[in-house]
């Protein structure tokens, strides 16, 4: 059957370059039908297949890592680069990005606080990143736009799906998560271990890889369809042919396989312990790298497969490998009831089947090969006692890889510690870690330090690390231009660090207070033959909602409270006060709120539940005057901020919610409120999202506050809470359908991407302009068609 399926896979070349484990590969663009290879001796290379014979030559190797390089992937060609761009991710938690032709970054990416070990490309020159700090980030261009945080470990593999804004994450929290425009929509749970590598098969289909040694197939929906079974170890690579049809993975049990119509066709053995990563070229080629830092190429096509010498020199090589029988790749060993050389006379019922047979006191491990019809001699089983630690960095520990891990008995009575230790690590500074992280005594500083020397031989890598790192700290060299510094404040000015608001020219003055809606109020309809102009967007100020009945809030106030337990009760003194209150607010008097006014207010807005929503109803009217807005965003532990933030919680009254994000958009008429709901935008927004599945005021009120930020963020030009924002309004559009809501939906999107093409280009990535295409037809009210049409002809 094989042979009429093109054959096997025979080796094309082996090739010599880098120092060290080959940890990453991704196929080229340019040149055509090349391939870029990354590995622990902190370089990448570029290389091209070379016309005159089948091997491949290094045409470019880039620097830019202090540590060892884990991932790669290649950037689609734009205008500006035409030929693509080089994107590597390190264990300098830096990502570093190439052009093909300089040997040098053209900058780098900080903001990962760990290993970046994954990364994906989308269109519009997204980039998706990996990394084990247990988030996944997007960028766009230089800048980090969003930041994925669900998983409670490592995560090991991203990617990029065809969907625009669908993007999946694997972890070694043994789960896969689905995101969509930056939020989780689907956990996928099934694998027993670590998930390491991710594939795509369609718009519907993926494949995942683990350390359970399994392949899963799953839908997006959810669904796995299929596991496939084979490997004897961790499978650390997975990649798909053309057409999808069948993939290849490669891992910890020395192998690479090829995967047809659902079962393993083919199993090649190679002589290094780890089998890092494999990608498939446009011709089907079968790229792979290893642990012995050697590239190798198979074929299935008989002009481009090795000379019989270079294949012979391949089969020698591996003849001479030692296999290590505690990994268990080959089952459970028992040497003495081994059969002797004759056993080889017998042919194998299956491609990849292995065969342990002892000779004059050597066991020597056997491969089958259906196109050979031929055992291959696939190394020499050493026993246990001749077995090194491979530096091939394969003991996971709290789902990270570490060249060793000890076990430390401080005393004999206590508990043992693990010690995870890298060869690039100082011994001194782990040593000190150790003890501080463990909280034992200082003094065994030295006899640890010297424990980690012995048992390591002394080995540690290139010394070129030091000009990196900082002797104390271990962290890579400071970039300047890279202002990882400040990154700590959300939104933050480079120059000053804090995330200081920008105030427009317009936004100190209070709107003026009234009955009239700034949106549906503008005479601005215009016949269809006037050429219409753009009067939505970019929104220069707030909206808020400005609907007041007094003596009906205070009637149902009054109501309620005769019904109130003691303790919550208010006296007709207080009730008094609240409604003088309710006046000063609501009517443009000059007279300002008193501090027993505002103390009475705190102490109704935080009656129970059922029957506070009159009391959020005078918040949300008195918020707007500049000295409440005061009052409660100056509040320094934001206790007031947090007791309505609760308020929206999907499981509460629709009342509450309502009341409560119609007081948070009334927030941002004076510049105190503009500046509490910036500093909290992170939280504020993920707790609003909550309540989108309420009713067609709650999705007004939801859309006014995307608004709203939108006008503050156009203002500052922060595109870190514009990438938020624009999720935001991604993952409200999905669910309304009220037109007022989409409306304001429009216009938030409208202003956030008004003169700014980074964020333009995010808004493209999350497949905005798809969701909001429907409305360029809506025939009334025709501002709806309008702004909808502005908003595309941005896109």
């Amino acid at each position: 059957a094989m042979a009429s399926d093109g054959g096997a896979y025979r080796l094309r070349c082996s090739l010599l370059g880098h120092g060290q484990d080959v940890r990453g590969l991704t196929r080229g663009l340019f040149p055509p039908g090349g391939f870029v290879s990354v590995s622990r001796d902190r370089t990448a290379r570029l290389w091209a297949p070379d016309g005159l014979n089948r091997g491949f030559t290094e045409i470019h190797c880039m620097s830019g890592h202090s540590n060892f390089v884990s991932c790669v992937c290649i950037i689609p060609p734009s205008e500006l680069y035409p030929h693509g761009l080089i994107a590597t991710g390190g264990n300098d938690h830096n990502i570093c990005i190439f052009t093909i032709d300089n040997p040098a970054p053209l900058y780098i990416l900080k903001g990962h606080k760990n290993t970046v070990c994954s990364l994906s490309s989308g269109k519009f020159g997204t980039l998706l990143s990996g990394s084990w700090d247990t988030t996944a980030k997007v960028w766009l261009n230089d800048r980090c736009m969003m930041t994925l945080q669900g998983h409670t470990a490592a995560i090991w593999a991203v990617i990029i799906l065809p969907e625009q804004g669908l993007m999946l994450t694997g972890s070694a929290d043994k789960t896969i998560k689905l995101w969509k425009a930056g939020r989780c929509e689907r956990t996928f749970t099934g694998h027993e271990d670590c998930v390491r590598g991710l594939a795509i098969l369609s718009e519907m289909e993926f494949l995942s890889c683990a350390n359970d040694a399994t392949v899963r197939r799953w839908q997006i929906s959810g669904e796995c369809l299929h596991v496939y079974y084979g490997h004897t170890n961790y499978i650390y690579s997975i990649s798909v042919f053309p057409q999808c049809k069948g993939f290849v993975t490669t891992g910890e049990d020395r192998s690479l396989r090829i995967w047809k119509k659902g079962e393993c066709a083919q199993t090649i053995r190679l002589p290094a312990q780890s089998v890092w990563c494999c990608c498939v070229l446009d011709n089907g080629d079968i790229v792979v790298g290893a642990s012995d830092g050697i590239i190798r190429v198979f074929t299935e096509s008989l002009e481009r497969t090795a000379s019989a010498e270079e294949i012979q020199a391949f089969e020698y090589e591996l003849s001479q490998a030692s296999i290590d029988p505690k990994t268990g790749d080959l089952g459970d060993i028992k040497a003495d009831d081994l059969p002797g050389r004759e056993h080889l006379k017998d042919p194998g019922t299956r491609d990849g089947q292995t065969r342990l047979i002892k000779d004059s006191g050597k066991v020597e491990a056997y491969q089958w090969s259906v196109s050979e019809g031929r055992w291959i001699k696939i190394g020499d089983v050493v026993g246990s006692s001749g077995a090194t630690q491979q530096t091939s960095g394969k003991i996971l520990f709290e789902g990270k890889e570490y060249d060793y891990v000890f076990t430390i008995d401080v005393n004999e009575s206590g508990p043992s510690y693990r010690l995870p230790y890298n060869i690039t690590d100082d011994p001194w500074l782990t040593a000190y870690n150790f003890l501080q992280k463990n909280d034992l005594n200082p003094m065994f500083l030295d006899q640890v330090a010297n424990f980690i020397m012995d048992n390591t031989k002394g080995q540690t890598l290139l010394s070129t690390s030091s000009q990196f790192s900082d002797p104390f700290t271990g962290a890579g060299r400071y970039v300047p231009g890279s202002s990882s510094g400040s990154s700590t404040v959300p939104g933050a000015d480079p120059f000053t660090g804090a995330g200081r608001y920008v105030p427009g020219s317009a936004s100190n003055e209070v709107a003026p207070v009234g009955g009239v809606d700034p949106y549906t109020g503008m005479g601005a309809y215009r016949s269809s033959e006037a050429k219409v102009e753009n009067i939505y967007f970019p929104k220069k100020d707030a909206v808020t909602f400005d609907q007041a009945n007094p003596s009906q809030i205070l009637g149902k106030l009054k109501e309620l409270n005769s019904s109130a337990t003691e303790e919550h009760k208010l006296t007709e003194d207080d009730l008094i006060i609240l409604e003088k209150l309710l006046s000063v607010t609501c009517n443009t008097s000059a007279e300002t709120p008193t501090a027993q006014q505002l103390q009475t207010l705190w102490r109704a807005v935080n009656w129970p539940e059922d029957i506070v929503f009159p009391a959020l109803d005078i918040l949300r009217l008195s918020v707007r005057h500049p000295t409440v807005n005061e009052n409660f965003c100056n509040e320094k532990d934001h206790v007031q901020l947090a007791i309505l933030l609760k308020f929206l919680n999907p499981k509460g009254k629709q009342a509450n919610q309502l009341l409560a994000l119609r007081a948070l958009c009334n927030c941002f008429v004076s510049q105190a409120g503009q500046k509490l709901m910036m500093e909290q935008r992170g939280e504020i927004m993920t707790q609003a999202i909550e309540t989108k599945s309420g009713n067609k005021n709650i999705h007004i009120a939801l859309a006014t506050l995307t608004l709203n930020y939108a006008v503050c963020l156009h203002k500052d030009n922060n595109i870190e809470g514009k990438a938020q924002c624009l999720s935001a309004i991604s993952t409200v559009m999905e669910v309304v359908q009220d037109l007022e809501a989409v409306f304001r939906l429009l216009v938030a999107l409208g202003t956030l991407i008004s003169d700014d093409t980074n964020a333009v280009q995010l808004a493209k990535s999350l497949g905005v302009d798809s969701q909001i295409k429907k409305y360029a037809s809506v025939s009334e009210p025709a501002k709806v068609k309008e702004c909808c049409r502005f908003v595309l002809n941005l896109l």
